[in-house]
């Protein structure tokens, strides 16, 4: 929007205006008094009445074309400095329409998106966002309409001339018209801020590295700020003894509470010499107690990080680790260093691996050592195991094959690697089976020889099952337990490929398709509610599965639908079983709340064969089945071999045909 210049007055003109006035006013006063017949002294009078009237007229008037000329000058400046403002600005700025047009911007503006002036004035609002950011500002648009919103700022992203995207801060103002306030046009200031986006993605990038690094180190962090007045804790410390986030927070002195008392002095020692300045760390080993009660070790290591003037501690941060099986390691091998000196290699190769159960063997294949995780895994006292061959204590089987996982010796002279294995079945003396994560290692001497194996195992029951549960769940509908719809189709897809596959072979019949609806089932959901309605949905799955043969496919497809595989391909033994399923769900006792429920079932017919089509298809013609036993009176099976359907009882009519 152009500004255009004011009238400006010369400076000298206001003389010579006042001057020419007054001359033309007196020699009017003299032309109408000459035609008058007054006294001299009334002439006089009236003459000098004149003279002032006239005076003073033509003083208001010089005031006036005054103020005019200083107004225009005043308007002329601030739109100078508008203009400049504008031009020298290092920010974009621009003015724009309400209805997004660009009706004027600054060379910065135009620069940031690698436009000239002319080419982005030619453009809309519209045409340069980023098509994720078209609704930023819609609600603001609608305030300022609305005459509620006369500043705004947001952020957002533009596009420029090459494509690439940039993000700005923009704020602005609405310029409105001065009697009816309505508003005219946008005046915004538009910042790039996309060096700071994409700092704080590196940063947030990097914390979260950090975070996670901490996390999958399994330590913990502390942040002690006597600013903020306490102390904070990372989730993964409150996590180590057992409590929920925000939990420990705020009293910097509690975690000295949790401490078991003998390592107290300890640790606050400590804590006062790297407070004094002594030590460049604070560093401490102690027991700190778990929510459930038990003991754990932990390292803890931190730092002053800031101090007053007067050297008093400000803040500090810290990391705890949590070193309880380490410390049991470091007993064990005390322990056993006194008891076996002699077997330093075996013992530090088996510190290594512990943590887990442990079971040592010779060179001759006898059991040397065993801890107690590994009588419990195993079922077999370390005092009964001492001397006997290892396949006396432990059998191990792989868990897809059956066959026994070697424990062998390796070659003379070959390289000694450890053996892994994560699908093996530890089988018990009293056959019982565990499943268990194995790692066999060889204990090799300095001469390299071989001196017998360690073998280091953990219980995996708990994981395996865990994974039978999520593949088991990732295929079954969550409510009845039946097949859900994903895996169902999968099931059919390949019934259909393998109907096509056998479609020359003599005899081959194909299978059946049995879509089921329930009939009247929204009506328990609407009185009992989707309890009642979930209890309800149990039992028709439990009526289905037992009234079809093991090798009969079930599932559940979403709300009241099921669906079946019959694997016999007989359309009469279809027949059969879809009324044996009518006749079982209209035959449950549905009771809820006391109050009895009735539902029923219709069901459609397709045939699973070398030229039904795709499973889709197949579908389809059982659904549309389906449909029509609905509109033939519900409770009845309705068949559609090759694309027509038939009703179980008689020969549909035709509008039962054109369903399908």
């Amino acid at each position: 929007m152009r500004l255009r210049g004011p009238i400006r007055l010369d400076r000298h003109a206001t003389p010579a205006l006042l001057v020419a006035g007054f001359a033309v006013a007196v020699a009017a006063a003299s032309a109408l008094l000459s035609r008058l017949d007054l006294g001299t002294d009334a002439l006089r009078l009236c003459l000098q009445v004149s003279v002032a009237t006239t005076i003073g007229a033509l003083f208001f008037a010089c005031l006036f074309i005054g103020r005019i000329s200083e107004d225009r000058r005043q308007i002329a400046e601030s739109e100078q400095r508008f203009r400049r403002a504008m031009e020298d600005s290092a920010i974009g700025i621009v003015v724009v329409g309400l209805d997004g047009r660009i009706v004027q911007t600054n060379p910065a503006f135009a620069s940031m998106l690698g436009y000239s002036r002319e080419e982005i004035e030619a453009l809309t609002f519209f045409e340069i966002t980023h098509p994720d950011d078209l609704h930023v500002g819609r609600e603001t648009m609608e305030g300022i309409k609305a005459g509620t919103v006369n500043a705004f700022q947001f952020e957002k992203r533009y596009l420029k001339k090459d494509g690439t995207a940039v993000w700005t801060h923009l704020a602005g103002s609405v310029i409105r018209e001065e009697k009816s306030r309505r508003p005219l046009y946008l005046v915004s200031q538009i910042e790039n801020i996309d060096a700071r986006k994409q700092a704080e993605a590196r940063i947030a990038e990097a914390e979260t590295r950090w975070n996670f690094a901490l996390a999958g180190a399994g330590q913990g962090v502390w942040d002690l700020d006597i600013r903020k007045g306490g102390t904070t804790y990372s989730s993964t410390w409150v996590k180590m003894l057992g409590y929920a986030d925000g939990e420990l927070d705020g009293n910097p002195d509690r975690w000295l509470t949790m401490i078991h008392p003998d390592d107290r002095e300890t640790v606050a020692e400590a804590d006062r010499a790297h407070l004094d300045g002594q030590t460049e760390f604070f560093e401490a080993e102690f027991r700190m107690r778990h929510k459930d009660g038990r003991w754990i070790w932990i390292l803890d290591r931190g730092k002053a990080i800031e101090r007053d003037g007067e050297g008093r501690l400000i803040r500090a941060i810290g990391s705890l680790t949590d070193i309880t099986l380490r410390k049991e390691a470091e007993e064990r091998l005390t322990v056993s260093a006194a008891m076996l000196a002699d077997e330093k290699e075996r013992l530090r190769v088996t510190l290594q691996s512990i943590g887990d159960a442990v079971i040592c063997t010779d060179a001759a294949n006898r059991v040397t050592f065993m801890n107690p995780v590994a009588e419990k895994l195993t079922g077999v006292s370390a005092e009964a195991a001492l001397g006997k061959t290892l396949g006396h204590v432990y059998w191990a089987v792989d868990e897809e094959t059956g066959h026994r996982i070697g424990v062998t010796r390796p070659a003379i002279g070959a390289e000694a690697p450890s053996d892994q294995n994560s699908r093996a079945v530890l089988i018990r003396r009293d056959d019982t089976r565990c499943s268990i994560r194995q790692v066999v290692s060889p204990i090799m001497n300095e001469r390299n020889e071989f001196c017998g194996l360690v073998i280091v195992f953990q219980d995996f029951t708990d994981a395996r099952a865990l994974q039978r549960q999520l593949a088991h769940a990732a295929a079954h509908d969550a409510l009845t337990g039946l097949a859900n719809r994903s895996s169902f189709i999968r099931t059919m897809e390949e019934l259909v490929d393998q109907a096509r596959k056998d479609a020359a072979a003599a005899g081959s019949t194909g299978h059946q398709f049995m879509f089921i609806d329930l009939d009247h089932f929204k009506l328990v959901n609407d009185t009992g509610g989707h309890a009642a309605g979930d209890a309800l949905l149990k039992r028709v799955a439990q009526a289905v599965r037992g009234a079809l043969g093991p090798e009969d496919i079930v599932a559940r497809l979403g709300g009241d639908e099921f669906a079946v595989i019959l694997k016999s391909g007989s359309t009469a033994g279809a027949r059969i079983a879809a009324r044996s399923i009518i006749d079982a769900i209209a035959g449950l006792d549905f009771v809820w709340d006391g109050r009895p429920h009735a539902i029923g079932a219709s069901i459609g017919l397709a045939a699973i064969n070398a030229n039904c089509g795709e499973a889709d298809e197949i579908i389809a013609r059982a659904d549309a089945a389906c449909y029509a036993a609905k509109a033939a009176g519900r409770g009845c099976v309705c068949v559609a071999p090759d694309g027509r359907i038939t009703d179980d009882k008689s020969e549909p009519p035709a509008p039962l045909a054109a369903a399908s």
